[in-house]
């Protein structure tokens, strides 16, 4: 862990790089200082059915979520939750100058006694 996830509206695919977008958000939380890099994951996946406030064609919306193991304050959970958001905001800037996109954030803890990983990659970027 951490594991950011970004589902969008199939309509951002022609109005927002996406893998740009994936390489911000992991460059911001790199940066936060509270991850090891072999555990950052970031995604993004549309949603080709959606449904968004009056159904305009032109509505759209990403939806961002972080899954993080336990352990970090309040404070550093809620700085790197802005971090993001900063960053999200400065890519969809475009967006979200018209009313019409909604971008949303949430932070999600994950019970060390219900997770299981295997992770190969570790090994290597520790002995770096």
């Amino acid at each position: 862990m951490p594991h950011l996830a970004v589902e969008y509206s199939a309509n951002l695919e022609v109005q927002s790089d996406m893998a740009a977008l994936c390489n911000s958000l992991h460059t911001t939380m790199m940066a936060s200082g509270l991850f090891e890099l072999g555990a950052v994951r970031v995604r993004a996946r549309p949603c080709p059915h959606y449904a968004v406030a009056d159904l305009l064609e032109k509505n759209a919306f990403a939806d961002m979520i972080l899954r993080i193991g336990t352990g970090r304050s309040a404070d550093e959970k809620k700085a790197v939750g802005q971090a993001l958001m900063r960053t999200a905001e400065a890519h969809f800037a475009p967006l979200l100058a018209h009313p019409h996109f909604a971008l949303t954030l949430e932070i999600q803890e994950i019970s060390q006694d219900f997770s299981w990983r295997t992770n190969a990659i570790h090994p290597r970027l520790r002995t770096k």
